[in-house]
């Protein structure tokens, strides 16, 4: 996925509802973060087994990485949301599970909403080890 030498590698983080096609997902990251090298996608383990999750994964090239609820609700975020909260038990999937996916990295895309899904985007802490759940 790399299209600029020396750019920086970054974790997406998705929130999603069941039935998301891969084409719907695969446009957001690419309106969001163009053609920037990613390295995965990550979001809450409920989604793990979608299949349009699934599909844009492939597609993109990563793997798909997943927390659960209370991994999730450990990590601090810019903009928790009560609606989440009450519909999946975490303040936030999307930014959560970038920040936790890059390792505690730096939140470099908060999140947004596009086209019904939610995408955030972390970039990678290179001094720490990858923490993930697959």
């Amino acid at each position: 996925m790399r299209t600029t030498e020396g750019a920086p590698e970054l974790v997406v983080g998705l929130g999603l509802r069941p039935g998301t096609s891969a084409d719907r997902i695969v446009a957001v990251v690419r309106k969001v973060l163009g053609f920037n090298e990613i390295s995965c996608l990550a979001t809450i383990d409920r989604r793990a087994g979608e299949p349009g999750l699934v599909s844009a994964a492939a597609e993109l090239g990563v793997p798909i990485r997943t927390y659960s609820a209370a991994e999730l609700a450990e990590v601090p975020v810019p903009n928790p949301d009560s609606r989440t909260v009450a519909a999946v038990g975490t303040a936030s999937v999307a930014e959560a599970a970038a920040i936790l996916a890059a390792a505690g990295g730096t939140l470099v895309v908060p999140k947004r909403t596009v086209h019904g899904v939610v995408i955030a985007a972390a970039q990678r802490n290179p001094a720490a080890p990858e923490r993930h759940r697959t």
